[in-house]
């Protein structure tokens, strides 16, 4: 179980999407979410939040916005001091992984899925 929230960035309503998998896989684990998306929605009974919305206790960000669209939660992630950020498969940002490990934040390139699903999330 995570100390705070998982903050899903990239949310989205579609059940396609990873992002969606996601935020059911997390709550089905026990695992307090929040979502921030580019549309207000709802997914696993959960909101999804646009723009940069004040939140506390955020333990873990996992992404799902592709390097060319991070920049503008660069500073937004880092002020919000998680433990972690994971980068999803297509979601991989060098540059960005060692701003991160500057601050003390440990980047980790995985599968939220995965980890859930073996147990290591």
């Amino acid at each position: 179980m995570s100390r705070g929230k998982t903050l899903i960035i990239g949310a989205s309503e579609k059940p396609d999407r990873y992002a969606n998998r996601a935020a059911h896989s997390l709550v089905r684990h026990g695992h307090a979410i929040e979502q921030v998306g580019l549309r207000e929605g709802s997914v696993a009974g959960n909101p999804i939040q646009k723009g940069l919305p004040e939140l506390t206790d955020v333990d873990t960000v996992t992404l799902y916005v592709s390097a060319k669209n991070q920049p503008g939660y660069y500073e937004y992630i880092k002020n919000l001091k998680p433990r972690r950020v994971i980068f999803n498969p297509g979601t991989e940002n060098p540059q960005f992984e060692q701003e991160l490990k500057q601050e003390g934040i440990e980047p980790i390139e995985a599968c939220t899925l995965v980890m859930l699903s073996i147990g290591n999330y």
